[in-house]
């Protein structure tokens, strides 16, 4: 887990439940780390500070647990095409991005599922 996030959770009343991080052993990792071949943890802050998404490199195309990077696949669907005008130089006004989303798209992603839609962005 993001070292960021770990800290919080240790520090702060009331961040998660305390049996979650009591009585467990987690890794504190900073950045961007392959788990496996082919997984990785990904920082994706916004929701929290340590927040991280997982991503899946899949013979049929990356997939993305992205967590709470996004409360639903729509914001991301926004942030998606926002970062496509950005990088095809559209026009201003363009709306802001988080600075991990071109991290992410540049992974060109198949699939990403998130904490708290049903929905499933798909490429």
């Amino acid at each position: 887990m993001q070292a960021a996030e770990l800290d919080a959770a240790r520090r702060t009343p009331d961040y998660t439940l305390p049996e979650l991080i009591e009585g467990s052993r987690f890794e504190p990792i900073t950045g961007q780390v392959e788990l496996l071949p082919g997984v990785l943890l990904m920082p994706t802050p916004g929701h929290s500070d340590g927040h991280q998404s997982l991503i899946v490199r899949r013979p049929d195309g990356v997939v993305i647990v992205a967590g709470q990077s996004h409360d639903t696949a729509t914001q991301y669907a926004a942030d998606q095409l926002a970062w496509r005008a950005h990088r095809d130089a559209h026009g201003e006004p363009l709306p802001d991005i988080p600075n991990w989303i071109s991290a992410l798209q540049q992974l060109n992603p198949r699939m990403v599922y998130f904490a708290h839609d049903r929905s499933v962005w798909i490429r």
